[in-house]
C-alpha cells in the first residue's frame, strides 16, 4: 500500500472512531448516516488500493522485461545505422529508413 493511501486510511479511520464517540457533542454538524458513507469510501478506497498495488506486482517484472527489449532494439538498431551510414552517401541514408541529416 502507498505511504499517502495508508496515510489517509489510517487519518479517516480515527476521525470516523473520534465522530462516533462524540456524536452526541458535535452539535449536529455530523450525522450518523455521514459517517457511515465515510466508512464505506474507506473501505472501498482499501479494495481499490488492494487490487492496484496486485496489479503492479504484475506490471513490475514485465516492465523489466520490456526495458531490457528496449534497449535491445536500440542497441541494434544504433550499430546497424552506423554501418550503413558507413557504407552508403548521405543521399541514399533514407532509402533505409535512416532520417539523418548528417
Amino acid at each position: 500500500m502507498s505511504k499517502t493511501v495508508e496515510l489517509q486510511i489510517e487519518k479517516s479511520r480515527n476521525l470516523v472512531e473520534g465522530l462516533r464517540k462524540h456524536l452526541n457533542g458535535i452539535g449536529g454538524g455530523v450525522t450518523n448516516d455521514e459517517i457511515n458513507d465515510m466508512e464505506q469510501a474507506i473501505r472501498e478506497l482499501e479494495a481499490i488500493n488492494a487490487e492496484v498495488e496486485r496489479l503492479r506486482e504484475e506490471l513490475t517484472p514485465k516492465v523489466k522485461q520490456m526495458n531490457e527489449k528496449m534497449a535491445r532494439v536500440k542497441a541494434s538498431y544504433a550499430e546497424k545505422k552506423k554501418t550503413l551510414k558507413g557504407y552508403y552517401p548521405q543521399e541514399r541514408w533514407v532509402e533505409y529508413g535512416i532520417p539523418d541529416k548528417r
